[in-house]
């Protein structure tokens, strides 16, 4: 009989301020090895850096950290925020990318790339905003 790992998830909630997406990203490797998956560490942690400090750059208010065990030995890594709008070339087909001499602009694409799936939703109700998220393994 196959055993099968317990599921699990982790939310941590940051405040705007310029040191979360650091914290979140120590976070995500303390969470990651606990639960036997270090070798995720350098792709998850540069997931979460992208997505986090997207949402410190680009909202205004304060965003959250999502780790959770998805099937199969991945983990979903996700930022939520309170901006709902989602980010041009995240979600549509196209993959968009910055002037060659832009000096920024790559992070997205660098999650669409480096992630096996990756998605994003906007929420409704009371917090509002979105969620990107991304899978590796």
């Amino acid at each position: 009989m196959a055993t099968v790992s317990p599921s699990w998830d982790c939310t941590l909630q940051l405040p705007r301020d310029p040191r979360s997406p650091g914290i979140g990203r120590a976070t995500l490797r303390i969470v990651l090895d606990a639960h036997g998956l270090a070798p995720l560490v350098p792709t998850a942690e540069l997931l979460a850096a992208e997505l986090l400090t997207n949402a410190h750059l680009h909202t205004s208010g304060p965003y959250a950290l999502r780790l959770r065990a998805a099937e199969d030995g991945r983990v979903r890594v996700g930022v939520w925020d309170s901006d709902p709008t989602v980010p041009k070339g995240f979600d549509d087909p196209g993959l968009f990318m910055p002037p060659d001499m832009a000096e920024s602009g790559r992070g997205l694409h660098l999650v669409r790339v480096c992630a096996d799936t990756w998605g994003a939703y906007r929420l409704c109700g009371d917090r509002g905003g979105k969620l990107l998220w991304a899978e590796c393994q």
